[in-house]
């Protein structure tokens, strides 16, 4: 075998940074090393994976479909070098996760809490984004696994369904539709002339939203665009506008009175969380038990891996 694992490192530091100059920096080498590297790369490969724009490189149609094999690789070997194929559930796990908002402010924390009674965990990062933030990380092998909110639209992942969240619309208690509430439910006809408070183009929130209700309102009439649920939920506790969130996330200034539940004539309204990791990863053996963990709580128990010596997916179930 020609290609080095090191070779692949360098491919994958200048796909993800654009230049030798910046990759060198992050994989320790003078930008000379890098290059030669890259290129000894392309000659073993016998194509070119970049194009040069300036002093830019720009994957090109091969440099995209090699680099998430090489991200798998890399993957793979880090795996390996870490002893986490070993099966042995007492070493301690380095969790790397992303999650959308919702999840990774109200949900995964007490999964963390309770797997960290069941396994030893060394490490956890967990970053918080959109749920197009999570995609791009997670197809990018920058994090294990992802968390999402909104239907994942890329082709080339493994999507697990997982928790069920109920939305609700809320309003100021002294908003107009809440007060008309206390007479009667809301009509689709006051909910679409009402002003709403979304969240960002690319939310899982604002998607999962337009998704339950648009098929019940004529339009949702957007006042406002804010960039998280928590300011959301708070704009709406001063009176600017409704808006349908997690009832997760509102739960707090219902009770506190801030917020109210409208009573709407629309029907329940739900969307589905979903893991996800790349179609091409291996999941290691804390990994999959963390996966595990998580489906018991959420009280489904088969879970979709990717079984790497059939070459194909396996379901594995787990009781409570």
């Amino acid at each position: 075998m020609r290609i080095t694992l090191r070779q692949l490192q360098i491919f994958r530091a200048v796909a993800l940074s654009g230049s030798t100059t910046a990759a060198a920096d992050s994989v320790a080498l003078s930008q000379s090393a890098t290059s030669g590297a890259l290129n000894e790369l392309e000659r073993i490969l016998g194509t070119r994976l970049f194009d040069r724009v300036g002093k830019r490189l720009i994957l090109n149609d091969s440099g995209r479909g090699l680099l998430p094999m090489a991200l798998a690789v890399l993957d793979g070997a880090k795996n390996i070098e870490t002893g986490l194929f070993s099966g042995d559930h007492a070493l301690p796990v380095d969790l790397q996760l992303f999650a959308s908002t919702t999840i990774g402010n109200y949900v995964l924390p007490r999964m963390l809490a309770r797997f960290r009674d069941e396994v030893p965990i060394s490490r956890v990062e967990l970053r918080i984004g959109n749920t197009l933030d999570v995609v791009t990380a997670v197809r990018d092998f920058a994090a294990d696994l992802g968390f999402i909110e909104g239907p994942c639209h890329a082709s080339d992942m493994t999507v697990i369904p997982w928790l069920e969240d109920e939305l609700v619309i809320v309003a100021a208690p002294e908003h107009p539709l809440a007060k008309s509430a206390r007479r009667g439910k809301i009509t689709a006809e006051q909910l679409s002339e009402a002003p709403w408070l979304l969240r960002e183009p690319g939310s899982g929130t604002r998607e999962a939203v337009e998704h339950a209700l648009l098929p019940h309102l004529q339009h949702i009439r957007s006042s406002m665009t804010l960039g998280s649920s928590e300011s959301i939920k708070n704009s709406a506790a001063e009176g600017l506008g409704l808006s349908c969130l997690s009832r997760c996330v509102v739960q707090d200034l219902v009770t506190a009175k801030r917020l109210t539940i409208l009573a709407t004539g629309l029907p329940r309204l739900t969307r589905r969380f979903a893991l996800i990791y790349p179609e091409t990863k291996v999941l290691s053996a804390s990994l999959r038990r963390f996966v595990a963990h998580c489906q018991r709580k959420s009280g489904m128990h088969r879970v979709l891996f990717r079984d790497p010596s059939a070459g194909h997916c396996a379901r594995i179930a787990f009781g409570c």
